[in-house]
């Protein structure tokens, strides 16, 4: 059984080396690396060249593409049977393919897993974290605290896929979660490309739900999601969501954009990126009948995020706030921009700490993203090859689920 890792690049080479290391040093030999190169100004073909290493494989775009388009050129150019989309500045965890072989034997080739894994800040990038930190996605409500891998129901699929639609999240759409098999990307061919939307992991993971009918969830920590200070991860955390977009080159689609004008408000692009995903979904998928977007939840979501930032007192804050009160309906008005108005003016007499507190409440009470409880990883992690290096795999758990 042949592996493809996709890793999509640019720019990064230091990186990137993490992240081939952590494959080259599996226990399991017949895998390729597809990497695809955005058009980076460093020597990428150099180094990978100095690997001396025939399976993996470099290609290089011939302009600067949207990152949808560049998962989709490495998509294309791999031949493996099962595959995963690793980010550039994440890693596989040692004993990912040899676990995962046996678990796809003893359970029949499932359309895809998905695994957890665990969330790497580098030193620096999250803020109030300058030591940077390790924790466990094994936690999160979809592995139900379970110890072996479970068959997860398509009934269960589809509710998950219902709440992404209603902005929220109640699975992670990170695609290094998702080991996937040839057989159902092929099977999603004729809903056009399989990675589409301004951000393809959420449309492709939600995508994947409804269009598998053998998904099996495996609780073991297996991959490593890393934010860096080249990382979306770190725009977004550090309130820099323009940059992260130049960083992506988000580019929506004309003719959606058009319908869905009246739909969208100021706020943040991430929401309104989620949204485009979602109208995605719901055009593909459209023969489903149940599969809509939730066009008022985005909007409380929009809102609630420019009151926040003007509770925070953010540059352009108001003329923002006046921008969208001029979009808001009279129901908006009245449910919300009424109260978020009074809340923003009271706040003014605040200190910074309750303002912060209380803009977070905001946001918080859309109860769009689950609040993440899980305790740090003890260790000293300089690079993420050095959680591959020093955090112990987890039991193989892969024993057949009852």
């Amino acid at each position: 059984m042949k592996f493809s890792v996709l890793l999509p690049t640019r720019n990064r080479l230091d990186l990137l080396s993490y992240a081939i290391e952590t494959v080259r040093r599996q226990d399991y030999s017949d895998w390729e690396i597809i990497i695809s190169d955005n058009y980076s100004e460093e020597d990428i073909a150099g180094y990978v060249h100095s690997l001396n290493d025939l399976r993996i494989k470099y290609f290089r775009t011939e302009k600067f593409i949207p990152v949808t388009d560049n998962w989709n050129n490495a998509l294309d150019k791999s031949e493996g049977d099962y595959v995963i989309m690793l980010g550039d500045d994440d890693g596989l965890m040692q004993g990912y393919f040899s676990v995962l072989s046996r678990v796809i034997a003893e359970y029949g080739a499932p359309d895809f897993i998905y695994t957890s894994a665990y969330l790497y800040a580098y030193p620096g990038v999250i803020p109030g974290c300058p030591q940077g930190f390790l924790r466990s996605y094994s936690t999160r409500k979809l592995f139900q605290s379970a110890q072996k891998p479970f068959w997860l129901e398509k009934s269960k699929a589809v509710e998950l896929v219902k709440h992404s639609l209603n902005f929220k999240v109640s699975f992670d759409y990170n695609m290094q979660f998702s080991l996937v098999s040839r057989k159902l990307i092929r099977g999603m061919e004729k809903r056009g490309s399989f990675y589409q939307s301004p951000y393809p992991d959420y449309y492709a993971s939600n995508a994947m739900m409804l269009g598998a009918d053998k998904i099996l969830v495996v609780p073991q920590p297996l991959v490593t999601i890393g934010i860096s200070p080249k990382s979306f991860g770190f725009y977004y955390y550090n309130d820099s969501e323009s940059k992260g977009n130049e960083f992506l080159k988000n580019i929506p689609d004309s003719n959606m954009a058009h319908r869905l004008e009246q739909v969208v408000l100021p706020g943040t692009d991430m929401n309104t990126s989620w949204l485009l995903s979602m109208e995605t979904l719901a055009t593909n998928f459209s023969e489903r009948g149940d599969v809509s977007v939730n066009y008022d939840r985005y909007r409380l979501l929009q809102i609630c995020a420019v009151f926040a930032k003007a509770i925070l007192k953010k540059p352009d804050a108001l003329t923002t706030v006046r921008t969208l009160q001029g979009r808001m309906t009279k129901r908006e008005q009245v449910l919300y921009g009424v109260p978020l108005s009074m809340m923003a003016s009271l706040s003014r007499i605040l200190s910074e700490r309750y303002r912060i507190f209380l803009a977070k409440l905001v946001i918080f009470a859309t109860g769009s993203h689950p609040r993440f409880f899980s305790p740090r990883i003890k260790g000293k992690f300089s690079t993420i090859l050095d959680v591959f290096e020093q955090v112990a795999p987890a039991p193989d758990r892969a024993e057949k689920a009852g």
